[in-house]
């Protein structure tokens, strides 16, 4: 099974597909709020209330990563998410905002989130003298495995298997609730079934017919 198919199927098992409402309902609002004056009464997708419309738009208007971290971020989110044929990477479905976004909504995700990213960067420094986001993509791999898979790696890289665990479940939320990552899923949302009757095989078995 691809990484791609893996991640899509933790997804959906994780969160359900009534769980990309929520999300999607997040964004849809997000871009009402930059389109609409203050005084404008808000109409809020997905049951929301106008405190929690305010209070994220409170938090969009806020900074927590810096320019370098999401960066690396960037490379980071592709790596697990690459694109393919078929759908966009995970950068390009907005990921990285994504993430920016949850570590002001949920700020007990700041400290695991910048201290991995150090950690990150320590890393990279001591086996090859770049910063992550300069080294090859064989060298950013190299890193990557020895974090990637808790069940093999060594306790030395414990705290980057606890950072790369959490960047991997942001990295797969991000991108299965945003537009890109729906449609990759295939998934349709409420659409009306097409009634074409009973099929001629059952009719036959029974001696019957539309006629």
């Amino acid at each position: 099974m691809k990484r791609r198919d893996t991640l899509k199927a933790l997804t959906l098992s994780s969160l359900g597909i009534s769980a990309l409402n929520p999300q999607v309902a997040m964004a849809e609002q997000r871009e009402l709020e930059t389109q609409m004056p203050p005084e404008t009464p808000i109409k809020i997708p997905g049951g929301r209330t106008k405190d929690e419309a305010i209070r994220d738009a409170k938090l969009m208007k806020e900074k927590f990563l810096t320019v370098a971290e999401l960066a690396t971020i960037k490379v980071l989110v592709d790596i697990i998410i690459p694109a393919d044929d078929k759908s966009g990477s995970a950068s390009q479905a907005g990921v990285p905002d994504f993430i920016e976004f949850i570590a002001k909504d949920m700020p007990q995700n700041q400290v695991p989130l910048r201290g991995g990213l150090k950690w990150l960067e320590l890393e990279s420094n001591k086996r090859f003298k770049k910063g992550f986001t300069l080294l090859t993509k064989a060298q950013q791999l190299q890193i990557v495995d020895d974090i990637a898979y808790p069940e093999k790696a060594k306790p030395i890289h414990s705290q980057g298997v606890a950072f790369f665990n959490l960047m991997r479940n942001l990295t797969a939320s991000g991108y299965y609730t945003s537009k890109i990552g729906i449609a990759d899923l295939g998934y349709m949302g409420n659409t009306p079934n097409v009634w074409e009757g009973v099929p001629a095989d059952v009719l036959k078995q029974y001696g019957l017919s539309y006629d």
